[in-house]
């Protein structure tokens, strides 16, 4: 997977929307919520409930409101009665852009991601139309002082797909979602840094963008990123690099 950096590229978009919105707490919630419904409350026997609360914690959210999420979505507590849903559709340029949501209200979510849509120049598709050039990923990003041969017999010990050294020396490591809790365990195990790690959709083939459409695509993911309901948006564009500092 060599070529220009593909998580740099959504980190950025990821990075640039928590700054501008400040809704990394109400995302955190939901994410637990759903995770704990789906898997149970115990985030020892729940792997996605598990990321979840380390993702909240990272965060800086408080027990208390991690432990109240739980409580929603296990019927310890008044419950919202929440679920996910994705739209799938085309921004500028027919860029693929997919969006993940979690909603108590699924018809007031999709008029406003429609909406969005539509007010940037793209449009929502059907489902199933652009989810085909996403594959589900672990991605797990360490220090730049890391070592690059400890890295890599670690990672690829314990059934790391790939791993990238950044320009800036930071290394990434991918996985499948099945080998993501045994990999950064090991890493972990064997004292190598780990500044984030996380289970994403990371687009199969991308498109190249020129400032002027790159910036047109970034107008697009702003609106999406600002609706309350949605807590990630994927697209299978790499954007130029002029457009990527804060």
């Amino acid at each position: 997977m060599a070529g220009h950096s593909k998580w740099a590229n959504i980190q950025h978009r990821k990075g640039r929307q928590d700054k501008i919105r400040g809704k990394i707490f109400s995302r955190c919630a939901k994410e637990i919520m759903v995770a704990a419904k789906q898997g149970g409350g115990d985030p020892d026997g729940n792997p996605r409930l598990r990321l979840a609360i380390e993702k909240a914690r990272a965060a800086n959210m408080t027990k208390d409101k991690i432990d109240n999420a739980i409580k929603k979505a296990t019927g310890e507590a008044e419950a919202l009665n929440i679920e996910e849903v994705r739209y799938e559709g085309y921004g500028p340029g027919g860029i693929a852009v997919m969006v993940d949501c979690v909603t108590d209200n699924k018809n007031r979510t999709v008029a406003e991601v429609r909406h969005a849509f539509s007010k940037s120049g793209g449009n929502l598709g059907t489902d199933g139309s652009v989810s085909y050039l996403f594959n589900k990923r672990g991605v797990i990003e360490l220090t730049a002082d890391s070592d690059e041969e400890q890295v890599m017999s670690v990672a690829l010990e314990y059934g790391a797909d790939d791993i990238i050294t950044e320009e800036d020396h930071t290394m990434i490591v991918y996985t499948n979602p099945d080998s993501f809790e045994t990999v950064k365990g090991a890493l972990a195990q064997a004292n190598l840094t780990i500044t984030s790690a996380t289970i994403t959709m990371i687009a199969t083939t991308r498109t190249v963008l020129d400032k002027a459409m790159s910036e047109k695509l970034l107008k697009l993911l702003d609106l999406l990123e600002d609706l309350d309901d949605v807590q990630e948006v994927y697209s299978n564009a790499d954007i130029a690099d002029e457009c990527l500092s804060d």
